[in-house]
């Protein structure tokens, strides 16, 4: 059986870095609201199935599922929650359908990050708690002070770090990828920071950003080294929000009347979480690209894509993503920031949105935030940020530290294969 996916609706809320006065209930509530109204459904009524990404330690329940249905529409109805970023859930959601089962799933993520004090202690929990935690646990601070190469610099403990004497904040494994990542393309640090520059800017035409800005290399460059060669500016800020897309087979979208955006291809991918049995070099977003490429039957995916949004919570990862998913060769992605071909006028747009450094980042909703960005531009509705007559689109998804999942989406106005 032969079945197209299309999205037919999306809804988010605003993203910001703190919000006392909403509830992630009414966060979950909004942003399925205005997918329904977008997509001209009554939840109630026509839609098969319902999912929400979401991990337990971010949400601070044991079984969050349980706290689901509710908000969403879902009420004695099928449900369930994805343990992952939320382009998995659409690869969740495109199997769903794919069944027949399904006519119609829709697919709700977002973080209310703002409320979780420790979010050191729960990433570094996610690390192996036989040979790996307990080292990092008990080593002096992993960060720059007293390093021979920038003796001046006395660097501040990061947000959510334990104890500051005993405790390392996890974040000093960005550190060794970048270390490894500048050294095996020959990149530079100022070109990562002018990932952050370009990215800040490009939020400020994004009206659901918050961290946009004028900053300049110089800015970056000058922020307080945390783990070598990452800085305070290299990590990109964390954010509340919430987002919804309903996804449905083509003839659902036909007889609503919806000029259809379809899921051409997924992929996820997830390397051993041990860190000794693993590389630095993003393998689980090439061989998520090649799935999802191969189900689009794409062949040349540079030519073929408009506009791509990648993850980017530190400033390396954007460009190392970028050649992981062969849109550059090794060290090729730093050239092309620097000839303007990552701009809205360049050859391969990217990061329009302003990503993790202007948006922020939102978590297992930060692949949701990449998809959102490329189904507003094949839509037409980017405004000051639009590209011109984009056809295809990708989102790419990284669960981040300490992990090694990541995952690729390919939208397009029409189907490739």
């Amino acid at each position: 059986m032969t079945r197209k996916i299309c999205v037919i609706g999306v809804g988010n809320t605003d993203f910001n870095s703190m919000t006392p006065d909403v509830s992630w209930k009414e966060f979950m509530y909004e942003a399925c609201k205005k997918a329904y109204v977008d997509a001209g459904i009554n939840p109630r009524k026509d839609v098969d199935s319902f999912i929400t990404c979401a991990e337990d330690y971010w949400e601070g329940f044991s079984i969050f599922d349980e706290f689901v249905p509710d908000q969403i529409g879902a009420v004695q109805r099928p449900c369930c929650t994805v343990c992952g970023d939320g382009i998995q859930g659409l690869g969740n959601a495109y199997m769903q359908i794919m069944t027949g089962l399904m006519d119609t799933v829709a697919v709700e993520t977002h973080s209310k990050v703002s409320d979780l004090l420790t979010y050191g202690d729960v990433v570094l929990h996610a690390m192996d708690p036989i040979f790996e935690k307990p080292v990092v646990g008990s080593v002096e601070r992993m960060k720059y002070a007293g390093s021979p190469k920038y003796p001046e610099k006395r660097p501040k403990p990061l947000v959510g770090a334990s104890d500051e004497k005993d405790r390392v904040h996890p974040y000093f494994l960005a550190g060794l990828e970048m270390q490894h990542y500048l050294k095996s393309t020959g990149t530079t640090e100022e070109q990562c920071a002018s990932v952050v520059v370009k990215n800040k800017k490009n939020a400020f035409d994004n009206p659901y950003a918050d961290y946009e800005g004028l900053i300049s290399e110089d800015d970056v460059m000058n922020s307080e080294y945390v783990f070598d060669p990452v800085k305070e500016l290299d990590i990109s800020p964390l954010v509340d929000g919430a987002i919804c897309f309903v996804l449905a087979e083509e003839s659902v979208a036909k007889d609503l009347g919806i000029e259809p955006i379809y899921l051409n291809g997924f992929g996820y991918n997830s390397e051993t979480p041990w860190l000794s049995s693993r590389g630095m070099d993003a393998g689980y977003a090439t061989q998520a690209s090649k799935m999802a490429f191969k189900m689009a039957g794409i062949k040349n995916p540079r030519k073929t894509l408009d506009i791509v949004e990648v993850d980017d919570r530190f400033s390396y990862k954007e460009l190392q993503h970028l050649e992981a998913l062969r849109l550059a060769r090794p060290g090729e992605a730093a050239q092309l920031l620097e000839e303007g071909e990552l701009s809205k006028e360049g050859s391969l747009p990217t990061n329009l949105s302003g990503g993790s450094f202007g948006v922020g980042n939102c978590l297992e909703a930060t692949g949701m935030q990449r998809s959102l960005e490329i189904i507003t531009q094949l839509r037409g509705h980017g405004g000051k940020r639009q590209v011109s007559d984009p056809t295809f689109g990708m989102a790419q998804s990284w669960r981040g530290l300490t992990g090694g999942t990541g995952a690729v989406a390919v939208f397009g106005r029409e189907v490739k294969a």
